[in-house]
């Protein structure tokens, strides 16, 4: 006669294993479970962290961005923009020429 899966000379009573061994106690529930509880509470603790990150990440890129933004600003104003000195600041250029004359 085949087994059970098809082998022959396997009874069906062959292939059972008894499981009392491996029952665990209540108290092995119990630890097993706390410690389930606190790699839980650990991996909760990492997803608040990550996303307090994500947020500090997501303002320093919007930051970038703005001052990317005001940088190209100045650079696309008129190049006489550009060479005028600001108000207050005398130009140089000129009196440099004069005193090397």
């Amino acid at each position: 006669m085949s087994g059970p899966n098809g082998d022959p000379h396997i009874s069906i009573d062959d292939g059972i294993i008894d499981d009392g061994e491996d029952e665990f106690e209540e108290e092995e529930f119990e630890a097993i479970n706390s410690a389930l509880d606190q790699i839980n509470s650990y991996l909760d603790d990492i997803e608040d962290r990550n996303d307090s990150l994500n947020g500090k990440l997501h303002e320093l890129l919007e930051s970038n961005r703005e001052a990317r933004q005001e940088f190209k600003a100045q650079q696309l104003k008129t190049p006489e923009e550009q060479l005028c000195p600001a108000e207050g600041e005398e130009s140089s250029s000129k009196e440099d020429l004069d005193k090397e004359d």
